[in-house]
């Protein structure tokens, strides 16, 4: 039930270079008597200035939300930020759109929001804690609320006896303020355990395998069964699987070696390929040279007649949601693709869409992730193939 007490949220964001070294900073303030009932601040590596805005918001939204208001007026000098919360503005740019999908998430929880724009002049606290968060992360430190900061290396014991701050979780990596992994969290997490699914011909061949329903060959049925036996005692209560028969054949492996019915799940499909399926690398450059470097260059432009990996992310990320949502607290065996799985690890690991060509998954791995609903996102292991047969 609310506290019947309307509050203020003033929020800010900065980027020093933008993009460059970026922070944010909120404050959430009584309306009636402006007493300061919370202070955010976080450096978030190289970022925007409207991603730091973001970031602010979605701070300043977190903690309102822990004081259970009846009203809340969020103020900021953005004017991006407040056109597009008020819905005035379409949001365009692809960066923006998760962050501004998590902002809008967080706004369903509250009874009421609204929006002002307000001169940079007038939103001073939270500008402040901004710079002091960019300050103390150029310094390898932590912002405190209070001003203070601390060590990086420090930061673990202040972390686990003080409030932490609010972090991302949308699929805009490079923008995503987040808590250090080795802090505390108060929630038991959500466990994904994220299985590639065994051997085809296509990927002996290391061609482009998307919606193409490859069977698994005999060495990727051994794979399978491994992969079985090692999850057998996992303690996973449910195994979502995507649709395309090689991973059906995987996760069938897997279930029964848990007693559980695998759920087939749209969302962790390979991303569709187009016209390149069935290729290797090196005949899609050779025969569309063009298309393939618009592809490798930005994540928003698809092969053709394909899915782009924004497209897939996006899938993915609705995906993972409702996986949190459902199986929240359990241990859940995911088993997918590539693209899919490299994609769920970056979201975990906050990092830019550029970090899908800077990981490698063998066929048959595990790789394990701990979702916290009050914290970070935690990547246990990654391309694990312990498992398998030599």
């Amino acid at each position: 039930m609310s506290t019947g007490r309307r509050l203020v949220v003033e929020a800010d964001g900065g980027s020093r270079g933008n993009p460059g070294p970026a922070g944010y900073g909120a404050v959430v303030r009584d309306a009636a008597s402006g007493e300061v009932l919370a202070e955010r601040a976080a450096g978030i590596g190289r970022a925007t200035n409207n991603v730091a805005e973001y970031g602010g918001l979605l701070a300043g939204l977190t903690a309102a939300l822990e004081h259970d208001p009846s009203e809340v007026e969020v103020r900021m000098d953005s004017k991006l930020v407040v056109e597009q919360m008020s819905g005035r503005w379409q949001v365009k740019h692809p960066s923006m759109k998760p962050l501004y999908a998590e902002a809008t998430a967080l706004v369903r929880r509250l009874p009421a929001v609204r929006f002002s724009w307000i001169p940079r002049a007038a939103n001073g606290h939270a500008d402040r804690l901004a710079n002091e968060a960019m300050d103390a992360a150029s310094r390898g430190d932590v912002w405190r609320p209070g001003g203070d900061t601390g060590p990086a290396d420090a930061a673990d014991a202040w972390l686990s006896e003080h409030e932490p701050t609010a972090s991302l979780s949308g699929p805009a990596a490079q923008s995503s303020p987040a808590k250090p992994a080795w802090s505390t969290a108060s929630t038991r997490p959500t466990t994904t355990l994220l299985l590639r699914h065994g051997q085809t011909v296509l990927s002996v061949e290391k061609r482009f395998s998307g919606v193409g329903d490859q069977v698994l060959t005999d060495v990727g049925q051994a794979q399978a069964t491994a992969a079985a036996e090692r999850l057998a005692t996992s303690g996973a209560t449910a195994v979502l699987a995507s649709p395309v028969r090689r991973a059906r054949q995987t996760a069938e492996r897997v279930a029964g070696a848990l007693g559980l019915e695998p759920v087939f799940e749209e969302g962790l499909r390979e991303t569709d390929f187009g016209d390149w399926e069935g290729y290797t690398f090196a005949e899609i450059q050779q025969k569309w040279p063009v298309e393939m470097a618009a592809w490798l260059a930005d994540p928003a432009v698809p092969p053709p007649f394909g899915e782009s990996f924004e497209a897939t992310a996006a899938r993915v990320r609705a995906t993972l949601d409702r996986v949190l949502e459902t199986y929240a607290g359990q241990t859940v065996v995911l088993v997918s693709h590539v693209t899919p799985i490299k994609t769920l690890l970056r979201f975990a690991l906050d990092a830019p869409p550029s970090a899908l060509y800077r990981m490698h998954l063998d066929l048959a791995c595990l790789s394990e992730v701990q979702w916290y609903a009050d914290g970070p996102s935690v990547v246990r292991s990654m391309n694990d193939t312990g498992h398998l047969p030599g």
